[in-house]
């Protein structure tokens, strides 16, 4: 591994451009090397090739390959770290379509058959699930909410993102697994009251103010029949390429539990905290 020019243009000051390895036969010489990827600063920007193709990009490697970029210093904080992460996706096949395909069917699969680190988090949440509809708030990508249909259930799926909510509905017809999937704040969500049978709070509450992830509970519990389910990272210190805001630990998961109005509590952890909480129905 290399370190970072002490003299160079920090990486806040830099533009991002990713591209495929097979462009640069003869990158070695060139470049710098971390465990997979290939990358140099010049003219103003981060350059980083990578070898993911469309048999191999998925979630997995994508954030972990850009997440050692972040240790050494190449890459900084949520914005360049979404940026660079888009580019990879996008350059992986011949076309952005075919790409984003390949992405979402990857990544859902090693999901499934336990070779993605976030795989226990999936399972666990998934054998969590009370009744048949489901709805996940702050599916980011979706690749839970594409699992859960998956699996049999009518799934529902809101995010703050159009983005990643366009994403989600063109994979959803691409691979038909059907996911009704909406534009929704966490904090005054688009239903209707006992509108489903869970509602699951996947890793988003570590993306939010502390006032707000009660607000966020509490609208879960609102919109729930029978079950929320709560999934929160512990962590150090929060991720900030991931965007994560806060430190959270049980005490945590007792606060929220102690704020809202609701039918009884579990808190355990598996991966991080859980918090089940059971609506007043």
């Amino acid at each position: 591994m290399t370190t970072v020019n002490a003299d160079a243009a920090t990486p806040t000051e830099l533009n991002v451009l990713v591209r495929p390895l097979p462009d640069y036969p003869d990158a070695e010489r060139a470049y710098s090397r971390s465990s997979s990827l290939l990358w140099r600063r010049s003219a103003g920007a981060v350059e980083i090739l990578h070898p993911w193709t469309e048999r191999t990009i998925s979630d997995s490697v994508m954030v972990a390959s850009l997440s050692e970029l972040v240790e050494l210093g190449v890459l900084s904080g949520q914005e360049q770290f979404e940026d660079a992460a888009v580019q990879m996706i996008c350059s992986s096949a011949a076309s952005e379509e075919s790409a984003w395909r390949a992405y979402y069917l990857n990544s859902i699969n090693e999901l499934d058959n336990g070779t993605s680190p976030f795989s226990p988090v999936h399972r666990r949440a998934r054998s969590l699930i009370a009744g048949h509809e489901v709805l996940e708030v702050g599916c980011c990508f979706g690749f839970f909410a594409l699992a859960c249909a998956r699996d049999g259930h009518s799934v529902r799926a809101c995010d703050i993102s159009p983005g990643a909510i366009d994403l989600l509905t063109t994979a959803s017809a691409s691979l038909r697994i059907d996911v009704d999937a909406c534009v929704g704040n966490a904090l005054a969500l688009p239903y209707p009251d006992d509108h489903v049978d869970t509602v699951t709070l996947i890793h988003l509450l570590e993306h939010l103010d502390v006032q707000d992830t009660t607000v966020a509970v509490t609208e879960a519990l609102r919109v729930a029949r029978h079950r929320v389910v709560i999934a929160v990272p512990f962590e150090e210190e929060p991720t900030e390429h991931f965007g994560h805001l806060l430190r959270l630990t049980e005490d945590d998961l007792r606060l929220w539990a102690d704020r809202v109005d609701h039918a009884g509590a579990e808190i355990f952890t598996d991966h991080g905290g859980w918090l089940i909480l059971t609506p007043h129905r």
